[in-house]
């Protein structure tokens, strides 16, 4: 029997790797099976819900897309039903609302030109009184001493003018007498002379004396003037609005410091004060009417006119400054009161009035949609005068348009619409 020769590569296996041997593997426990079965199934169960709630959203998204588009497609294919209006041309004035303030149409503050005491006094804040009336009066009785003074040496002038008139009569009677004796030789001619100048100067002592006459009687009637105004008397029918003195107050008639006495106001007219903007002021003239109400008096109009205006716009606010005249005989107004006054403003080209809803604003600017044969025109307007709740538009509609009421968002030159 032929042996084999060893295999140099072959490692007979050592005694340790004999005695070692594989253990064959362990079987899982019944209870511990159960468990790995249910937490499969579980992990199945689970991936299986959120598959499913996936394909549920996608699903839902998917069907509103469908439903959204089919939606917006309809409103697109749909005709939209709108609201309109016919404009019409306004070529009436327009009503302008303004704030005023009223006052007296005539009013002054009386001041002392009698420097002394009030001796009585008639009059107090609130009292009527006629062009005339004394308010009170005034002790002077320096100025009354002045005014006697006066008079005594105007009656000693003019006894003066007489004494000169007097001496100038002799002077010329003498020297009529001297210029026949010296033409019969029976005077010197130096007496001749003498005599004649002497007329000559006693006829310019007259002219002296009466011309102190008419300087003293000037200033007696100066002190007369002064002694009147003793008594403070009423300038005109009015209300007296402020009271200054009692009565023993010493009062001054100084030019630069005076002591004002009473304050008064002519109310029986008023004036309305009222600043016209410059897009109304040539729609407005004197002799305009004009209304006017005051929200403490409700259910009362009062009436008036345009009476004078500036004539100059004030550079800051450009408005013109007017006044009109309001009659209030019945004593209803007071001056000083806050007051709205309604004015007409002529048109100087008739206008379109439209509402605002009918306005597009976006930015191609302001427009108004215009139906026409069941087709919309988008049109530019130029608006004149912004009113609210309607505007007044100068360009860009005329006379018979049918003007669409909110028009839609969506609206656009030639799109088809339904009027309502």
């Amino acid at each position: 029997m032929n042996s084999m020769p060893p295999d140099p590569h072959f490692d007979a296996p050592s005694a340790k790797a004999l005695g070692e041997r594989k253990e064959p593997p362990r079987a899982p426990k019944p209870g511990e099976r159960r468990r790995r079965i249910i937490a499969r199934l579980l992990g199945v169960v689970a991936l299986a819900i959120v598959a499913g709630l996936v394909g549920f959203g996608v699903y839902t998204k998917l069907s509103r897309s469908a439903e959204a588009d089919a939606v917006m497609q309809a409103r697109q294919s749909a005709t939209p039903t709108v609201r309109t209006f016919v404009a019409k041309a306004d070529s009436a004035p327009r009503t302008i609302e303004l704030t005023g303030n009223m006052a007296a149409f005539d009013s002054a503050t009386l001041f002392a030109r009698a420097t002394g005491y009030i001796k009585t006094r008639n009059a107090d804040i609130g009292t009527r009184l006629k062009k005339g009336d004394v308010l009170a009066v005034i002790a002077a009785p320096d100025l009354d001493q002045q005014l006697e003074q006066a008079k005594g040496q105007l009656v000693q002038f003019q006894a003066a003018v007489q004494q000169a008139e007097a001496n100038a009569d002799l002077g010329r009677v003498t020297d009529q007498r001297t210029a026949r004796l010296v033409a019969q030789g029976w005077s010197s001619a130096q007496q001749g002379d003498t005599d004649r100048l002497t007329l000559a100067a006693r006829q310019a002592a007259v002219a002296v004396a009466k011309a102190n006459v008419v300087a003293q009687q000037a200033a007696v009637d100066r002190l007369q003037q002064l002694t009147e105004f003793e008594r403070i008397t009423a300038p005109f029918d009015g209300v007296v609005t402020s009271r200054l003195i009692d009565v023993g107050s010493l009062v001054a008639a100084d030019a630069a410091s005076g002591t004002p006495l009473f304050s008064m106001a002519r109310t029986d007219e008023l004036r309305v004060q009222v600043f016209v903007p410059q897009a109304a002021t040539f729609g407005i003239k004197d002799g305009d009417p004009a209304t006017i109400t005051v929200s403490e008096l409700p259910g009362r109009t009062f009436t008036g006119r345009v009476a004078r205006n500036a004539n100059a716009l004030s550079p800051g606010t450009r408005t013109l400054l007017m006044e009109v005249d309001v009659d209030n005989r019945d004593g209803a107004l007071a001056a000083g009161l806050y007051s709205i006054i309604h004015l007409q403003a002529r048109r100087p080209n008739p206008v379109i009035t439209i509402p605002s809803t009918a306005v597009i604003f976006n930015e191609d600017g302001l427009r108004a949609a215009v139906v026409s044969d069941g087709k919309v025109e988008l049109r530019k307007i130029e608006i004149d005068v912004d009113n609210g709740a309607n505007v007044d538009v100068r360009s860009g509609l005329k006379d018979g348009d049918r003007i669409i009421l909110s028009p839609p968002a969506n609206v656009s030159d030639g799109m088809k619409v339904s009027v309502a």
